[in-house]
């Protein structure tokens, strides 16, 4: 006979009746093929016996699993297992009875957990207010996309974009990609210079692979962006932070770090410094790039928010005037469209984007060929073009209008720098403000304000807060918010 005291479990502390528990085990056996179909069952008293539970409880589960069909009772032979099972589940318990799940809630055996990827990821729901500087999504050209994709399937040639692709991307894209940045960012590269890949964050990854092992030593500055340290420290690198000003990252704290140690790595956000908005300067980009080939490390240059530039012409990158070969530029179509199209592209030397391929192939296999022939033909067609100068148009007013608000009605509470570019304004609130609590009640009051603590540095009471996403009015209602919650 079959142990049924162990394959049945009862719970005696469970507010489930226990009929039930020994229904719902009973069902599970038989699914599983432990209590096979046609198998005879034990007679209500033996099996109340083996279960120590009342004649009357196995009576109630008999009836409970006749009447779904999982038993038959034949006269003067006993209790079966149906031969035909039922089809259909059996009926869910309400979870009023506090009946765990079927399947388990956490793993049997030990995982490797990182606490160092737990950082809480800014999310507004259905808050209004400051984001972390995100686009405006009813800006992007969804109506032109969509219908691009449109097309693309109803061309006799879509089936090879249905199957495996280049994992360095697809190559149209690559090559119109090849020329975009030429003209945008003075980039004098072919599409074998170019990865495509899902964002920015995933360049970054494949890059730092590539070019560190584990215990080297990486600049970054003191504030950072999270997700690139993350990354790093994931790489088991040693982490070396130094100081950023109104001119960008400083260049001598980083010579002296490499006058005193072998550095593998920099990290640089030079376009808009994350999070604080800084531009590199010019002047320091030149030093940059004479110590990178002095002291022999690689530098990962970071394209954040390159597109949106509002004072003047933007700054070309440092990868525009590398002639060593010592830059690896990352940046993304994501932010210049939506979060959603996650289109991002590694550009380097040969050498380092056919790894970058062939890493890419036991994480990703390939991106989303349809899409990224769609925005490949976006940016062939000159839609790209066209919506990036309309989102500047409306983000510069935007900016200003932000500004404006900000210095009028907290003069005395907050103070900022107008950002020359990007989507956002890094603000300091006054020391009689904790920002911590503001955050709190202002997400009450259902205004979104980031705390300051997702940006992996010492600053105390700084925030970054995003004007492109929202309109002028809605700009204006989230800065009556505030005025409330600081009030």
């Amino acid at each position: 006979m079959l142990p049924y005291s162990t394959l049945l479990s009862i719970d005696r502390q469970s507010s489930t009746p226990v009929y039930l528990q020994i229904t719902n085990n009973m069902i599970l056996q038989i699914k599983k093929g432990v209590i096979g179909a046609g198998t005879k069952l034990p007679g209500s008293r033996a099996l109340s016996e083996q279960l120590q539970v009342h004649r009357k409880t196995v009576i109630k589960t008999y009836e409970e699993l006749l009447t779904q069909g999982w038993i038959e009772q034949i006269p003067a032979k006993g209790t079966f297992v149906s031969k035909k099972l039922p089809e259909i589940t059996p009926e869910k318990i309400s979870s009023a009875t506090n009946v765990p799940p079927a399947y388990p809630v956490q793993t049997g055996f030990r995982i490797e957990s990182n606490t160092l990827l737990h950082r809480p990821i800014i999310k507004a729901g259905n808050l209004i207010g400051f984001d972390d500087g995100f686009p405006d999504v009813r800006l992007a050209p969804v109506e032109v996309l969509s219908r691009t994709y449109r097309t693309i399937l109803q061309r006799s040639f879509q089936k090879k974009l249905l199957l495996y692709g280049e994992t360095q991307g697809n190559p149209y894209l690559r090559e119109v990609l090849a020329d975009y940045l030429h003209q945008s960012r003075g980039l004098a590269i072919s599409s074998n210079n170019i990865c495509i890949t899902r964002g920015s964050v995933m360049g970054i990854h494949l890059a730092a692979k590539i070019i560190c092992k584990q215990g080297d030593k990486v600049i970054v500055a003191d504030a950072n962006y999270p997700a690139a340290n993350m990354i790093f420290q994931q790489l088991g690198v040693q982490l070396l932070r130094v100081p950023v000003d109104e001119q960008g990252i400083c260049v001598d704290s980083i010579e002296t770090l490499c006058e005193e140690q072998s550095i593998r790595l920099l990290y640089i956000t030079s376009h808009h410094h994350y999070p604080t908005t800084v531009t590199l300067s010019a002047e320091r980009r030149i030093r940059l790039l004479q110590l990178a080939s002095q002291y022999d490390f690689a530098i990962l240059e970071d394209d954040y928010d390159y597109d949106f530039h509002y004072t003047s012409s933007p700054i070309l990158p440092l990868a525009s005037a590398d002639t060593h070969g010592m830059v690896v530029y990352v940046g993304s179509l994501t932010k210049a469209i939506a979060p959603a199209f996650r289109v991002g592209y590694i550009v380097a030397p040969q050498n380092l984007i056919e790894e970058a391929g062939y890493l890419r192939r036991i994480i990703d296999r390939q991106g989303d060929l349809i899409l990224e022939q769609a925005m490949a033909e976006l940016i062939a067609e000159g839609e790209l073009k066209r919506h990036l100068k309309k989102a500047q148009k409306l983000y510069h007013e935007r900016r200003n209008f932000f500004c404006d608000l900000l210095e009028n009605y907290f003069p005395e509470s907050i103070s900022f720098k107008v950002p020359e570019g990007g989507m956002a304004v890094w603000a300091t609130f006054y020391q009689r403000h904790n920002l911590e609590t503001l955050s709190l009640e202002a997400q009450k009051q259902g205004l979104l304000l980031g705390n300051g603590k997702n940006y992996d540095c010492n600053l105390q009471n700084m925030t970054r807060m995003g004007f492109a996403s929202s309109n002028l009015e809605e700009i204006e209602q989230s800065i009556h918010l505030l005025q409330k919650v600081m009030a």
